[in-house]
């Protein structure tokens, strides 16, 4: 027996008939008192404190991982080390989708995939565009369209995917040809052809049209020299993503709490907060770039993200969710797609002519703006 109930048979000798009514009473105040304290001391203000302090951290480690990347690269060549530094530089995005899609936290799962590509085409190039004219207003600045044709390419078949979905819901809503099973059984047939694409780009990339992906040759003379070797930093690598795993499971856990506690929407927390915390070290390596004119490789930060979590780490969560009897599916929302499609094509319209200024990073960057007060917005 526990200590509470020799208490309790007493109360029953002394008080007869009325022991249960004051046993209840004292336990009562007891679960009041305790629940008092667990609001006080462990309530949302305290999901809040994790969550911003879990953000912080990701970030400092992004920069981090990002650091390590480079140093890889060095070792490696300019083109499988920006394949490393896009793929690394997504490694938060991606445990992040992993966790959320074990907890079954499938809204959060898409809201910050949706606001990772965002992010990357809108508020990284953006900024990166914007801040890269106004220091070289007495320059061209130019990058090679190419590069920006084929990443762009991706980036609709993924829009593509995760129209088809959507579409299909609104195709005949009175007849119900499209059932939910219908929406998954096309997302998963999706995500099989955008992962099949993916690696077909990778394989572009490496392989068949590795030229496009070089760097230029004055860009070239001017590398730097690794500080660490090659084991050492797929050392730090690994321990900083075991790392980030740990950090962002709080993420994940606190996120509703968090949004409750500070009056936005978890659409907004997760579309628009998560990814630029997530992206920080893309971003400020993104624009030093394009400061010192180097657009190619900001491109290569900013497009190649975006395509890698467009037609690999979307379509990999359903294909994971898939093999976990998850329904996780394509269809985003119609706001988010339609924010995403909006997106893509603004920056198509961008890089069209291989040549840059100050206003279309503005563009971009506002066009963020707009977006994300929607997401303030929303109730969701």
């Amino acid at each position: 027996m526990g200590s509470d109930e020799p208490l309790v048979f007493r109360d029953l000798e002394i008080n007869g008939g009325g022991a249960t009514a004051t046993a209840t009473v004292r336990f009562g105040l007891v679960r009041d008192l305790w629940g008092n304290l667990l609001k006080a001391v462990f309530g949302t203000k305290l999901a809040a404190w994790t969550l911003g302090l879990s953000l912080l951290g990701l970030a400092h480690l992004a920069e981090r991982v990002s650091f390590l990347t480079e140093q890889i690269a060095f070792f490696t060549g300019p083109t499988v080390g920006g394949l490393v530094n896009a793929t690394c530089g997504n490694v938060t995005e991606l445990i992040l989708a992993m966790l959320a899609l074990h907890q079954n936290k499938i809204h959060i799962l898409k809201f910050s995939l949706l606001g990772s590509i965002l992010s990357n085409l809108l508020l990284v190039l953006g900024t990166s565009l914007l801040f890269g004219g106004l220091s070289n207003l007495n320059k061209q600045q130019t990058f090679n369209p190419k590069v920006a044709n084929v990443s762009s390419l991706v980036l609709l078949l993924g829009l593509l995917c995760q129209m088809l979905p959507l579409i299909s819901r609104f195709a005949s809503p009175s007849a119900k040809l499209w059932t939910d099973m219908s929406v998954l059984e096309l997302s998963r047939t999706c995500s099989i052809i955008m992962l099949i694409a993916y690696l077909a780009y990778v394989f572009f990339q490496l392989k068949t049209h590795n030229q496009f992906f070089g760097l230029p040759e004055e860009e070239e003379d001017d590398e730097e020299m690794a500080i660490i070797g090659v084991w050492s930093s797929f050392g730090w690598l690994v321990g900083m993503t075991i790392v980030i795993a740990v950090l962002s499971q709080y993420v994940v856990a606190t996120i509703e709490e968090a949004s409750q506690s500070w009056g936005v929407s978890v659409s907004f927390m997760s579309i628009i907060v998560l990814p630029i915390m997530g992206n920080a070290a893309e971003h400020a390596g993104s624009v030093i770039f394009a400061v010192k004119n180097k657009l190619d490789i900001t491109l290569g930060i900013a497009l190649g993200s975006a395509a890698q979590i467009s037609v690999f780490v979307v379509p990999l969560s359903v294909a994971v969710g898939w093999c976990s009897s998850i329904k996780m599916d394509l269809d985003f929302g119609l706001i988010e797609t339609a924010s995403l499609a909006f997106a893509i094509v603004l920056t198509l319209f961008t890089l069209q002519d291989g040549n840059s200024h100050y206003i279309k990073g503005m563009v971009l960057l506002f066009s963020y703006v707009a977006i994300s007060f929607c997401f303030f917005c929303s109730n969701y």
